[in-house]
């Protein structure tokens, strides 16, 4: 167990006093499928953008596990979900390639306005054609002169459609080879990106994703992430990241899930008896709550592996796909104890199921989770 400063936990709670601020009206907006623009504000407001990134950049200068421990506190609070996971999208997506990778230049220029939200970041790897086997991308980057020549699609592009600035992932080199890919900060404005309209989706409603069109886009050679050959590596950083920040945040929902589920249990009468004394009621609710413990102990676990310098391959893998159906499991749970009330929209509890499905297809498939266990197994 993690013993917490006060700084820290001062930071917790002013992300969960966010978090119920931007959560009110949550219900409207996800019938509406609309961003949680005031949310967007009061957060730029209290400069939890910039919790990861270095102060010289705006930043305010936390490691791994304090932003994890922070955005637990955001999804605990806020229950628009698809807030949670645009504010998580756009510190991964952009401003963490950006400190780890960029040069001076691009940090000065962009990693300022992603720590004070004045920029909207996303990043644009899966392609129509590919799903989650990113190394047959097919958009390519052709070298003129000091200009890079971006040419391709792609799709599922999360803050697509509000996004000031985009990481797009390109082939450079030999498809299939390590060095295939380069990672490059495209401008939303950049003659030849064409930004397609929101799709609907089944949950995650008020983060709103589309597909994105590169024809003939010109990108600055100065505007590549690391260098050119890098951008596996680039994303290999950044999906851990994405990984460990995103799922956190479905840990703090899943928290006040059982919470708010233990609290039914203990209120909600049926048959003359409370329905936490039905065996059934009480071990989902078990259930919820080794759920909610296992999920959290491999997430910051993994994460102190990581900044240990780890290999954390496998813990990556087993922490995505244990914490992403956990909460589909947790979400299911709590709908069938509310019963028809855990139907209804009012509730929100139906939001919740939908919203964690998309944790088992994002940032690679439970089944491709497997099968990257599977070959460290010698499968």
């Amino acid at each position: 167990m993690i013993n917490w400063t006060e700084e820290q936990r001062d930071l917790r709670a002013l992300a969960e006093e966010l978090g119920a601020a931007a959560g009110e009206g949550h219900l409207e907006r996800d019938a509406d499928r609309e961003f949680g623009s005031a949310g967007w504000k009061l957060i730029r407001e209290t400069g939890l953008l910039g919790l990861p990134f270095d102060e010289r950049w705006g930043g305010l200068g936390q490691d791994l596990l304090t932003t994890m421990y922070v955005l637990e506190g955001l999804g605990y609070a806020c229950r628009d979900g698809g807030f949670s996971f645009s504010v998580s999208t756009h510190m991964v997506s952009t401003g963490v390639p950006l400190q780890r990778f960029g040069s001076a230049h691009l940090k000065e220029r962009y990693l300022t306005r992603v720590c004070d939200g004045s920029v909207i970041g996303a990043h644009a790897i899966t392609e129509p054609s590919g799903g989650s086997d990113v190394m047959s991308m097919r958009t390519t980057a052709v070298r003129d002169g000091d200009e890079y020549v971006l040419n391709g699609s792609k799709a599922f592009v999360t803050n697509g459609p509000i996004a000031d600035v985009i990481v797009v992932y390109a082939l450079t080199g030999k498809r299939g080879s390590p060095a295939a890919l380069t990672a490059f900060l495209v401008d939303r404005d950049t003659p030849g990106l064409v930004v397609g309209p929101p799709v609907a989706k089944m949950g995650l409603s008020t983060s709103p994703f589309s597909e994105l069109f590169l024809d003939d886009c010109r990108v600055p050679a100065a505007n590549v992430v690391g260098s050119p050959g890098a951008g596996f590596l680039v994303m290999d950083h950044v999906m851990k990241w994405e990984i460990l920040c995103s799922f956190v945040i479905n840990v703090g929902e899943m928290q006040h899930r059982l919470e708010r589920s233990v609290e039914y249990g203990r209120s909600r009468t049926q048959f003359g008896q409370k329905i936490g004394s039905f065996q059934s009621v009480s071990n989902r609710l078990a259930d919820m709550h080794i759920s909610v413990e296992t999920s959290r102990k491999w997430l910051y676990d993994t994460a102190q592996r990581h900044v240990n310098g780890e290999n954390v391959t496998f813990d990556i893998a087993a922490s995505k796909l244990v914490t992403s159906e956990n909460n589909v499991a947790s979400a299911l749970a709590a709908v069938q104890i509310f019963g028809g009330y855990g139907y209804t929209s009012e509730y929100g509890l139906e939001k919740d199921l939908r919203n964690a499905v998309a944790g088992t297809i994002y940032s690679g498939t439970s089944d491709v989770q497997r099968q990257r266990i599977a070959r460290m197994l010698g499968l």
